[in-house]
């Protein structure tokens, strides 16, 4: 288990943890990108021999007063059989460590905040209860989503039904614990969900801002950080991808002027660093 990695924003204290990774196909990552122009990026020994990628799965727990709130879940310990094997293949389940190394257990959150409703971002929303039926795995905690993405996840289509699975948010709905909310809000204390559309349609972000400091959790507006560098690099997942173009542009202007520091969730753990700029070259630089 990857060990928490902790930083300080102003008042709010920010630590990221690991639920492990994913593998997916390292051209639909890199969409329309020719391999030969982002392999000798990626680096050729962090593709496997099934031409995939390891995506981290970097979650973010945030403290602001006496709140406590937990950004995306990862993809949590409910996926088994062929769902697993073909379509979210990896090493996984491990978020509870990662919040018992920070001396937390699930009845210590408050709220959880999801970018979105794919499934390797909500995974341990949900959990089974000792008879087996599914329950929130945080039973003391607000969870938000936005509404119109929790409208999509809902009623999927033909493309989207393989990553939105009902059992990681509709019980939310039934326990009374679910929030919907629409556009900018605040989640806790310097903390709230800044639209991202792109990726799905309702994709948020989360920005934390205390003192003049600023931290973005990017969530999937992009799936590596050099996408933060070329925002015309654009995933094959994601539903909107001219509107990914312009929000990516838009992350890169105010991650440049705000100096915020960047939570990348599916770089290598733990996905952090800053955007810089010169001579026109923008780069990430991890932290």
């Amino acid at each position: 288990m990857e060990a928490p990695v902790r930083y300080r924003i102003g008042d709010i204290d920010i630590a990221v943890i690991s639920d492990g990774y994913i593998k997916l196909d390292a051209g639909a990552v890199m969409g329309l990108i020719p391999r030969l122009m982002w392999e000798p990026i990626l680096g050729k020994e962090n593709i496997d021999a099934e031409h995939r990628m390891k995506l981290s799965l970097n979650c973010i727990v945030a403290r602001s007063g006496d709140q406590v709130l937990l950004v995306d879940t990862g993809m949590g310990t409910k996926v088994s059989g062929a769902v697993r094997e073909r379509g979210f293949p990896g090493e996984y389940g491990l978020l509870l460590d990662g919040l018992k190394a920070l001396g937390l257990g699930p009845e210590d959150i408050t709220v959880v905040a999801n970018t979105h409703l794919h499934a390797d971002h909500c995974g341990w929303n949900t959990t089974f209860a000792a008879d087996g039926s599914v329950v929130p795995t945080f039973p003391n905690a607000r969870y938000y989503v936005q509404a119109g993405e929790y409208e999509v996840a809902r009623h999927p289509n033909e493309r989207t039904r393989g990553t939105y699975f009902a059992e990681n948010f509709e019980p939310l709905e039934a326990a009374g614990q679910l929030e919907l909310v629409e556009g900018e809000t605040e989640l806790i204390p310097g903390v709230k969900y800044w639209p991202t559309p792109g990726h799905t349609a309702d994709h948020a972000s989360i920005a934390l801002s205390s003192k003049g400091e600023t931290a973005i959790y990017t969530g999937d507006l992009v799936h590596h950080a050099v996408q933060v560098e070329r925002p015309a690099w654009i995933a094959a997942f994601d539903i909107l991808p001219l509107v990914s173009l312009e929000t990516k542009k838009r992350l890169a202007e105010r991650a440049l002027k705000e100096n915020a520091l960047l939570i990348c969730v599916h770089n290598p753990f733990p996905g952090v660093g800053r955007l810089t700029e010169r001579d026109g070259r923008r780069t990430f630089v991890a932290e």
